[in-house]
C-alpha cells in the first residue's frame, strides 16, 4: 500500500507548476489532495481534472500572505477531513534582476509570499500536528536557497531563509512526531518563467539559452514525493542543482567570489536590455 493512501495533503500554489504536478502525483498514490491557490478558478479546474482521472481532490482559495486565510485553510481541512497529514508550503514568486534596480515594494512582496507564506503555514499547521503526534511539513525553497545566485538576490534571500527555517525546525520537530523537509528543485519548466518579474533582462533570450535546461514538472514532482516518502531533510531535484550545491560546499569562496562575478558578468553581457554596467 502507498505511504500516501487516504492521507490528507494541502498544497499551496497547487493550481499550476510544481504545486499542480505534486498534487497529481500525490493523487495517483491515493492521497486526498487540497489544491490551495490564490487563483481559485484555476484550482477548481485542476481539481476537477484530478477527479476525472480517478483521484481525490478539491480546491480551496488562499492568499498565503494573509495569515488568517492560511489559518482558516488549515482549520477547515481538519474540520472536513479530520486530519492534515502533509502540508506543502509551495506557493512562491520570483524576481530576476539586480538589487540596484529593485524597489522596497518589490522586496516586501517577495518576502511576503516566499517567506511569510511559509511561516504562516508552519504557524497554522505545526501545533496541530504536534497535538496529533504526526504530520509532515514540506517547504519549497530552490537551488537558490543552497548556493549564491547573483541576478536573483531577493529570491535567493527568501529561499535561503526557507532552507534555514526547514532544517532547523526539523531538529525541533523530530521528538514531537512531526517531520520537516525542504525542496530545492533547480530550474523547472513551469508558468513561473513567464509570470516572474524581469528587470532590465531579455526574458526570451535568456530562456532560449541552451545552457538553461528546464526539467518537466512531472519529473520534478516524482522526485519530490519520493523524497518526502523517504523523509529526506533536503530534496534536491535536478543534476545541475545537485552539482552546484556540491561545488559550493567544497569551494565556497570560489563560487561566491570569482565564479559569482563571472556569472554576473555573463548575465549583463548576454541578457541585459540596457548598456553594460561600468
Amino acid at each position: 500500500m502507498s505511504t500516501f493512501q487516504d492521507r490528507v495533503a494541502v498544497v499551496t500554489g497547487g493550481a499550476s507548476g510544481i504545486g499542480l504536478a505534486v498534487c497529481e502525483e500525490l493523487a495517483r498514490r491515493g492521497a486526498r489532495v487540497v489544491l490551495a491557490d490564490i487563483d481559485v478558478a484555476k484550482a477548481e479546474a485542476a481539481a476537477a481534472s484530478i477527479r476525472a482521472a480517478g483521484g481525490h481532490a478539491r480546491a480551496a482559495a488562499v492568499d498565503v500572505t494573509d495569515a488568517a486565510q492560511v489559518e482558516d485553510l488549515v482549520a477547515r481541512t481538519y474540520a472536513d477531513d479530520g486530519a492534515l497529514d502533509y502540508l506543502f508550503n509551495n506557493a512562491g514568486i520570483a524576481l530576476f534582476g539586480e538589487v540596484r534596480d529593485m524597489t522596497l515594494e518589490q522586496w516586501n512582496r517577495i518576502l511576503a509570499v516566499n517567506l511569510h507564506g511559509v511561516v504562516h503555514g508552519v504557524v497554522a499547521a505545526y501545533p496541530r500536528m504536534i497535538e496529533r503526534g504526526t504530520g509532515h511539513i514540506v517547504n519549497t525553497a530552490s537551488r537558490a536557497g543552497l548556493v549564491p545566485t547573483p541576478g536573483a538576490t531577493t529570491y535567493a534571500a527568501t529561499k535561503h531563509a526557507v532552507v534555514g527555517l526547514s532544517t532547523s525546525l526539523r531538529g525541533e520537530a523530530a521528538a514531537l512526531g512531526v517531520k520537516v523537509s525542504v525542496v530545492c528543485p533547480g530550474i523547472i519548466d513551469t508558468p513561473l518563467k513567464h509570470s516572474l518579474t524581469w528587470l532590465h533582462l531579455d526574458k526570451e533570450r535568456m530562456l532560449a539559452d541552451p545552457l538553461v535546461r528546464l526539467t518537466a514538472p512531472d519529473v520534478c514532482a516524482r522526485v519530490i514525493v519520493q523524497g518526502v516518502e523517504r523523509n529526506r531533510p533536503v530534496i534536491v531535484v535536478t543534476a545541475t542543482a545537485k552539482g552546484s550545491w556540491s561545488l559550493y560546499r567544497m569551494f565556497p569562496q570560489f563560487v561566491a567570489g570569482w565564479l559569482g562575478r563571472v556569472v554576473m558578468g555573463q548575465m549583463r553581457r548576454r541578457y541585459a536590455t540596457r548598456p553594460p554596467a561600468v
